[in-house]
């Protein structure tokens, strides 16, 4: 295995099990810190920190870029003392969830001699720290070939897409299908409830029954307990529903159910559970229909 040196922007929820992963698969991680307290944080966890951007970059053969948003992305890289610390031939893997037309943008914004890996992920923070994400990337087939060392340390599977911002449609087209399950779940157990069942009863037979996901089997217990302690806030989902509907238009693509799911998110934040689990919609159908 080819170890490389990598630069890393973004240690938060996910991309900070995916830096430990890269860390002990032997590569060299170094991780961007701007505050003494993150810095402190990250060097207890033994990986070397730099505070600006062009130190980071310094020497790195790849950088990582995992952030909230569009403007998080954009700030970082739509950035000319970024683009200028970029050396020839660096791969640059951006694992953020952000719209196609942010990411066309910093295509055209970087430098000839960077290779631009689009690269979001699916799964959930357990499955970064198991490894065992699914990474959906466009871009340059022999960047992508060439990193195959790199993702088997995060992920179970990494898919070639397509040469430009393919990953881009298939991560929100999926995260669509995410949020949607939240709401459909929610109804579908509060009807149960009016029928005299349980969540647990309901649950059981849903996880091994012909709609079983590992998603529903991910959050069952959460389901049960009542305790939605966000492992991926209501809040941020809406933004990615947001993502979705505004690539919709612009590509003319009729979208009306997920118009309706992103009201329903809509409510939700409304009456206070924006940074809650996304599927305290199931709590909330429950408390509309009276059943729980």
């Amino acid at each position: 295995m080819t170890s490389h040196k990598i630069a890393w922007i973004g240690a938060g929820k996910m991309g900070l099990p995916v830096c430990k992963r890269l860390k002990e698969a032997g590569h060299d991680v170094r991780v961007l810190a701007r505050r003494p307290e993150q810095a402190s944080r990250l060097a207890a966890l033994g990986f070397s920190v730099s505070a600006t951007a062009p130190e980071l970059l310094k020497g790195a053969d790849i950088v990582f870029t995992c952030v909230s948003d569009d403007q998080a992305l954009s700030d970082v890289a739509l950035n000319d003392r970024f683009k200028a610390a970029l050396e020839d031939n660096v791969t640059l893997v951006d694992m953020s969830t952000v719209s196609p037309a942010v990411s066309a943008e910093i295509a055209s914004f970087l430098p000839e001699g960077v290779n631009y890996l689009r690269a979001p992920v699916s799964g959930s923070t357990a499955m970064a720290e198991a490894g065992t994400l699914t990474a959906l990337v466009s871009g340059p087939w022999p960047a992508f070939e060439s990193l195959a060392d790199v993702f088997a340390a995060f992920t179970k599977k990494a898919f070639h897409l397509g040469e430009v911002e393919e990953a881009r449609y298939l991560k929100l087209a999926i995260n669509s299908m995410v949020a949607a399950t939240s709401a459909l779940l929610g109804e579908a157990l509060a009807f149960g409830l009016k029928g005299g069942l349980t969540h647990t009863a309901m649950l059981d037979v849903i996880t091994q029954s012909v709609v079983a996901s590992p998603l529903i089997g991910y959050k069952r217990d959460m389901i049960v307990s009542g305790d939605y302690k966000p492992a991926a806030t209501l809040n941020m989902l809406a933004k990615d529903l947001d993502l979705l509907l505004a690539a919709a238009e612009d590509s003319r693509t009729p979208m009306p159910i997920n118009g309706l799911i992103r009201g329903i998110y809509q409510s939700a934040s409304d009456g206070g559970l924006g940074e809650k689990d996304f599927f305290v919609l199931v709590q909330e159908a429950g408390r509309a229909g009276g059943a729980s």
